[in-house]
């Protein structure tokens, strides 16, 4: 069989890449936000506190710290990924690996239950940590396979691809856990529901898994001709470190970017955090009549705060173009300050619907302007990667920090309605 050849700009290889999205999207919006959420809530109904190295831990708060951990060691090794990616040349064989660590963790959480809770929590902090890892090899994929002229575009398609994957999958599994009978499972004492949320799992997984075949029989394996054994001396390790470094030095001399980065982290840390808990949230402190309303609610919240999402990017670049970046952005965190205060008073499934879809709207257009308008303030360089890296930290930092504190108040109070609260503080 003939080696094939790679051509810069193939539509094959772009949309390949651009196949990816569909296949490791699925753990996001399933696993992270819908359904892990309600699987994790249900196993506590009995008693919301366990025993975890020797802590009496509630259950919101130890997800959340686990989590933190998480994004700690993701903020301590992406510099070194990125270092990986940009010198070794070989990105095929590491996202492989994170992709191949994820489903299997993905399908490890079939297994999650309150006698296996280290194990359990093990494959939780490793599908987590191999989704946001493999991204770093795939973006980086980017520049090297795709014009500047064609990048915008297929970013895009990719993104497309990822948000219709995951609905499909997402109501697939809204649909076996609702009428679980219908497929052959037990739905007797809740046990159907839960069956299927596990098989739920599996999927994700083996979508994640075959999925991704698309992308790396196309993608090309090694881009750059370098020494690898003179870059892992030189460069692997902390290159990505310097990097950062470097960037630092230029960004904390100009005032504009200095002050958007902390205004970025600051609201980067409510808001991030807040996605990443609202189903907890929502499954604790919501006044549901019973467990279906419960499960369906929180599903439906889940996809109502992605599809208004897409609105509210739209019509924040319209305002944008009117009244500029910076009073927009002004403007969306005087929202969500007020959002932060309204979401503390919620009881009812009503009003968390209207809360979530106020979320989507403020969550879709503070994201993609924020990411917009750092772009316009960075100097104008071909090195744009190492800015974007550094970008990039900042927001996995703000969710160390905000899933820390909030796991602390949470811990501490007993209720993670404080911990929304000192989001809008």
């Amino acid at each position: 069989m003939s080696k094939r050849i790679f051509i810069k700009g193939d539509k094959k290889v772009l949309k390949a890449w651009a196949f990816y999205d569909w296949a490791n999207s699925v753990y996001p919006l399933v696993i992270s936000t819908a359904i892990f959420p309600i699987f994790y809530g249900e196993l506590f109904v009995e008693n919301d506190y366990i025993n975890f190295l020797g802590i009496n831990y509630k259950s919101s708060a130890l997800i959340q710290h686990i989590t933190s951990l998480v994004f700690l060691c993701l903020a301590i090794l992406i510099p070194i990924l990125s270092g990986v990616a940009d010198f070794l040349g070989n990105k095929k064989n590491f996202m492989k690996f994170f992709c191949y660590l994820g489903s299997l963790s993905c399908i490890g959480l079939y297994f999650f239950d309150l006698e296996n809770i280290y194990l359990g929590l093990s494959f939780y902090f490793l599908a987590l940590f191999s989704f946001w890892a493999s991204l770093v090899f795939y973006n980086s994929y980017l520049p090297d396979i795709a014009f500047p002229k064609q990048q915008d575009r297929i970013s895009a398609l990719g993104y497309s691809y990822g948000y219709v994957g995951s609905v499909l999958l997402l109501v697939f599994n809204l649909a076996m856990i609702m009428l679980p009978e219908f497929f052959g499972l037990s739905n007797e004492n809740n046990e159907g529901k839960m069956q299927a949320m596990r098989i739920s799992f599996l999927l994700v997984g083996l979508w994640w898994a075959s999925f991704s075949q698309y992308t790396f029989y196309y993608l090309p394996q090694n881009l750059n001709n370098v020494d690898k054994k003179d870059a892992f001396k030189k460069s692997v390790i902390f290159s990505g470190f310097l990097e950062l470094k470097e960037v630092w030095q230029i960004l904390k001399k100009d005032i504009s970017v200095k002050k958007f980065l902390i205004a970025f982290f600051t609201f980067s840390c409510a808001l991030q955090t807040i996605i990443l808990i609202a189903t907890y949230f929502g499954d604790e402190e919501i006044l549901w009549k019973n467990g279906d309303e419960k499960t369906i609610g929180l599903i439906v919240s889940m996809l109502i705060i992605q599809l208004i999402a897409i609105l509210g990017a739209m019509l924040t670049a319209t305002v944008s173009n009117k009244i500029g970046n910076v009073k927009t952005l002004i403007f969306l965190n005087l929202i969500w300050f007020l959002l932060c205060l309204g979401a503390y008073f919620v009881q009812y499934p009503i009003e968390f619907y209207i809360i979530a879809g106020f979320v989507g709207m403020v969550m879709g257009g503070t994201q993609a302007l924020s990411r917009s308008t750092y772009s316009k303030l960075i100097p104008k360089t071909e090195n744009t990667c190492s800015y974007f890296s550094f970008y990039q930290m900042c927001m996995i930092l703000s969710v160390v920090l905000g899933t820390f504190m909030s796991g602390i108040v949470d811990q501490l109070t007993g209720s993670l309605r404080n911990s929304i609260i000192i989001f809008a503080v």
